[in-house]
């Protein structure tokens, strides 16, 4: 799966899945966690979040929401990134499923003025 990121002229969101396989469950959720903090870090991000679905435990919920589009490319060119999306089929029992979101109410108020610093 190619991610297509829609053309945006604002802020971008991202609602997603990842529903691995039970064997790998653990390690998948590690994987997910380790990005956490450098992705809190980097320019453009202004919210970062991973949630593991309270009914199944081996899905892990993802909640994203970017400054721009070119933000979040950016983001995804990040070598670690690239490594997930080639190998992100050995943890997962089907393909990440992700919805776009428009923010309706987001601006510079929902995150940290340390992160444009």
């Amino acid at each position: 799966m190619d991610i297509v990121i829609p053309e945006a002229s604002g802020p971008i969101g991202i609602h997603g899945f990842a529903r691995s396989r039970p064997e790998r469950a653990e390690e998948l959720e590690r994987l997910l966690l380790s990005f956490v903090e450098s992705t809190r870090a980097e320019p453009g991000s202004w919210q970062y979040q991973v949630h593991r679905d309270a009914a199944d435990p081996t899905t892990l919920v993802f909640y994203e929401l970017w400054r721009s589009g070119d933000d979040l490319r950016s983001h995804l060119a990040r070598p670690e990134l690239v490594r997930f999306q080639e190998t992100r089929m050995e943890y997962l029992r089907e393909d990440l499923e992700i919805h776009w979101l428009t923010p309706l109410s987001a601006d510079a108020s929902t995150h940290s003025a340390q992160q444009d610093a």
